[in-house]
């Protein structure tokens, strides 16, 4: 089945992010999602958009979007911002929590927007982004720079393509090294929690595990909503992570692909 990436293009609308001497950040956002998706669908790799004009969505619904289109990436495009202008300057990214694909990619991009010109601030755990806490598949939110720091601005301007190229090609890198672990291994792993006729049930069975921590996701299986945890290209670390599941009091099924 063919990767399925969606792209953010932060705030919108009314909300225009952060602002500095008549730059917006939502104009930003979109202007780099954008050329990102282009890039992307240029090589042929399927990416989709949580908008692409100047509209509001909040952030719930911005994760809707792509839960409701069974994505398998998430990016959201921001642009950070500082009390008094001109003090901070870099890249950095956010993830939900460390260990998974998301945060290999978060380090890749950073990585590579470093060689695009930017200071590299690096990968951190924030809990309480929205579109990090609600979407159903690995994600991470980028911030280019600081909108509000003119060495930032020029770097944002100057070296746009180097930039979209920088996340790019991140981002085939990480799905590269996703189907060689699969090819060498022979076998793909995952681990069933649980099976509802219900959606709702699902919902909220995925709103739990990822409050511990885990990786889950909601997969159509036979009519039903299969709620499943983790891709794994190897035996021996889904039975890991089965174990803990199962000392967390979850039922398990681990699923050979």
């Amino acid at each position: 089945m063919e990767t399925n990436i969606y792209l953010d293009a932060g705030h919108g609308g009314y909300d225009n992010g952060a602002t500095y001497n008549g730059r917006k950040e939502k104009d930003d956002n979109l202007k780099l999602t954008q050329a990102v998706g282009k890039a992307l669908r240029d090589k042929g790799i399927m990416a989709n958009f949580t908008r692409v004009n100047d509209v509001y969505q909040s952030p719930g619904e911005k994760a809707q979007i792509a839960n409701e289109d069974m994505a398998d990436l998430f990016v959201s495009f921001h642009r950070s911002s500082s009390p008094v202008p001109n003090t901070y300057n870099g890249v950095e990214a956010y993830v939900y929590e460390t260990g998974g694909d998301n945060e290999k990619l978060a380090k890749e991009i950073t990585n590579n927007l470093e060689e695009a010109g930017f200071k590299n601030l690096g990968v951190h755990v924030n809990k309480n982004l929205t579109v990090l806490k609600k979407t159903k598949m690995p994600a991470i939110l980028l911030d280019v720079g600081f909108v509000n720091t003119d060495s930032d601005n020029k770097i944002f301007d100057e070296n746009f393509d180097k930039i979209v190229n920088a996340i790019v090609n991140a981002i085939i890198a990480s799905l590269g090294r996703r189907e060689q672990q699969v090819a060498e291994e022979g076998a793909d792993y995952t681990i069933q929690v649980g099976l509802f006729r219900n959606p709702e049930n699902a919902d909220n069975l995925v709103a739990s595990l990822q409050a511990d921590g885990y990786d889950a996701m909601i997969e159509p299986m036979g009519g039903y909503s299969a709620v499943l945890v983790g891709r794994f290209s190897n035996q021996e670390e889904a039975e890991k992570t089965e174990e803990k599941l199962q000392n967390a009091g979850y039922e398990t099924f681990l699923i050979e692909r």
